[in-house]
């Protein structure tokens, strides 16, 4: 089959996107997988895609840190490496400022040292971020993607399309995008820390 039949062979529900061009309305759909990227129910449209693969990552992360000692979460590789517990707390940290810059409009900022530890990693992160077994960072990540989910659940995508930044003509979406692509970049990191631990 040529690409150009094949495509137009494919069908309108395979995209959200093709969905919403067609006019057809974006219909939530009730699933528990992790591998269902779409409207789900509680959230708007493009609010329930975004909560899919936030989800997704998430659990790829989780995955590979499953089992984990606290031995194995302060493996530092070299003296310019980050631990995996560290950088675990970095996703957390992270989530929380662009949770609370787009949610409420502002950042209250870190409660104490090991938050703006974890924010900044380096030095600071490797002396300061050790000696907690793996409950205290998935304890911090569940917390905070809690948050993210009730927040997410009052907002609308018109919101999610709002600019945030008109110079470079930045919206919401972007925002929670990077959050996205931000835990994806460090699971690759986690991996390759993982494979290293003897």
């Amino acid at each position: 089959m040529q690409r150009r039949s094949f495509l137009t062979a494919l069908p309108l529900i395979s995209s959200p996107m093709l969905l919403e061009a067609a006019g057809q309305p974006l219909e939530p759909i009730q699933s528990d997988s992790p591998y269902f990227i779409g409207p789900k129910p509680g959230y708007t449209p493009h609010i329930g895609v975004l909560v899919g693969k936030m989800n997704y990552i998430r659990n790829t992360v989780l995955y590979l840190v499953e089992g984990m000692s606290t031995r194995d979460l302060d493996y530092l590789h070299d003296e310019n490496s980050n631990t995996i517990g560290a950088m675990l707390l970095h996703l957390a940290v992270t989530e929380k400022y662009y949770q609370e810059e787009s949610l409420s409009g502002k950042f209250s900022g870190f409660k104490d040292d090991l938050g703006e530890a974890a924010s900044d990693l380096g030095d600071r992160g490797r002396s300061m971020i050790k000696g907690n077994p793996l409950n205290f960072y998935l304890d911090a990540l569940a917390e905070v993607r809690e948050t993210s989910l009730v927040g997410l659940k009052e907002k609308d995508d018109e919101w999610l399309m709002e600019i945030i930044d008109e110079e470079n003509q930045v919206n919401t979406y972007f925002a929670w995008f990077h959050v996205c692509e931000h835990e994806a970049n460090h699971r690759g990191l986690i991996a390759y820390l993982k494979k290293r631990i003897s």
